[in-house]
């Protein structure tokens, strides 16, 4: 890719092309981070479009994490069941640099354009496979969504009170943090082929992904023997560090951690009882655990008395890392994200104004990448096929007739 001045544009991955064959939230998520990072994305969808398109309601070809994750993409339609479909992905796949899927193990060979059969098209093509388990392994054909990977990683036994069922975590988070691990893998097989001259195919299962996310729960059992860590509530998940819990005030709630003697110092001097600081129940860490309860009971005899916005206010006075519990309304209009760019108001065909997030990857010195509305289906197929590929009009027209987009 080059500006009208033949100069590369300044942004990291400007000049790589990807055919992103991701759905619902894993694979659309990584290619968002690549798209603003400068890579042209492309993305290819079966002709009713992909899963997520699915859950449209009446009147709307897509839903809001549609709109939401697939900025900045050029969208195509490929029926891969059909001979020209899959002829149609194999000459883009021999222009491009990157192409990724979170399909379950196996489709794309049962489609007959898996990496075997694409590597021998393009030496240079970085295949990238998200899936639930892996490509390998006695569970790989087990059926992955969020909530059962959640459920099979640890996650939803240790999420939850301990007097509760399990509970999955509110966000999708395994879709998310496998989708950034994806775009790791994805970069990292670019850069080794800067110096190899060749692509690789690199994967990442959902569940490894979460995995190491676990580390305090772990603690608790290695600290306990193989004791089972229960599920903690609000506390530390490996019951290891108090004050750490979320206390009501008289509005609403705010989260308060301590993670050294100055966090507690400080929690103190805010609550007004500064010689708790000599009292032998709480001189330590140590022993404010061994107190847990009354720890907690302390600090929310105080917090109750205060309106949130105030609490809030008098602890970061004394240097407390807290929080305020947020609704999403609030966080939607987070005044920080929107001036830092990470939110962005756009005009969406659909959806009119929303807001969407732009990328956490921050490249100092770089460009911008405008953030353009996600595609409807097949929406660049001429723009893609003709301008890119070089298929003349009658081609495409051919392909359209013929079921093959």
């Amino acid at each position: 890719m080059q500006t009208s001045s033949g100069a590369r544009p300044n942004m990291p991955l400007a000049g790589i092309t990807v055919i992103d064959l991701g759905q619902i939230y894993q694979g659309p998520y990584a290619t968002l981070l690549m798209a603003k990072a400068g890579a042209r994305i492309i993305k290819v969808e079966p002709p009713k479009g992909e899963p997520a398109r699915l859950r449209a309601t009446v009147g709307m070809s897509a839903t809001f994490p549609f709109a939401m994750l697939n900025s900045n993409k050029q969208g195509v339609s490929i029926n891969l069941k059909h001979p020209q479909g899959k002829a149609l992905l194999k000459r883009m796949v021999a222009k491009a640099d990157v192409l990724l899927e979170n399909f379950a193990p196996g489709v794309m060979d049962k489609l007959g354009v898996g990496w075997p059969v694409l590597r021998d098209i393009n030496s240079r093509l970085v295949y990238a496979s998200g899936t639930g388990y892996g490509l390998d392994g006695p569970d790989r054909d087990n059926l992955a969504m969020d909530l059962t990977v959640q459920a099979a990683s640890g996650i939803m036994s240790i999420t939850g009170f301990p007097d509760g069922p399990p509970v999955k975590a509110g966000p999708a988070i395994v879709d998310f943090m496998s989708g950034i691990h994806l775009y790791a893998a994805v970069v990292t097989a670019l850069f080794e082929r800067q110096i190899t001259g060749q692509g690789r195919l690199v994967e990442v299962a959902m569940q490894e992904s979460v995995y190491p996310s676990l580390a305090s729960n772990l603690s608790f059992l290695y600290n306990r023997k193989g004791e089972v860590p229960p599920r903690t509530g609000n506390r530390h998940g490996g019951l290891s560090i108090a004050p750490y819990n979320v206390y009501a005030t008289s509005d609403g709630y705010i989260a308060i951690i301590t993670v050294t003697e100055d966090h507690w110092h400080g929690i103190t001097e805010a609550i007004g009882r500064p010689e708790l600081k000599a009292d032998s129940r709480f001189i330590s860490n140590p022993e404010r655990v061994k107190h847990m309860p009354e720890v907690d009971a302390m600090v929310e005899g105080w917090t109750r008395t205060k309106p949130r916005d105030e609490a809030i206010a008098i602890l970061r006075g004394c240097r407390v890392p807290c929080a305020p519990v947020r609704d999403l309304k609030e966080v939607i209009n987070d005044r920080h994200m929107h001036e830092r760019g990470m939110l962005e108001e756009i005009d969406h065909p659909e959806f009119g104004r929303i807001t969407v997030p732009t990328s956490p990857l921050r490249f100092h010195g770089a460009d911008k990448v405008a953030t353009t509305p996600s595609p409807k289906v097949g929406q660049h197929n001429d723009e893609v096929y003709g301008g890119w590929l070089g298929l003349t009009e009658a081609e495409i027209a051919g392909l359209k007739s013929d079921g093959a987009i």
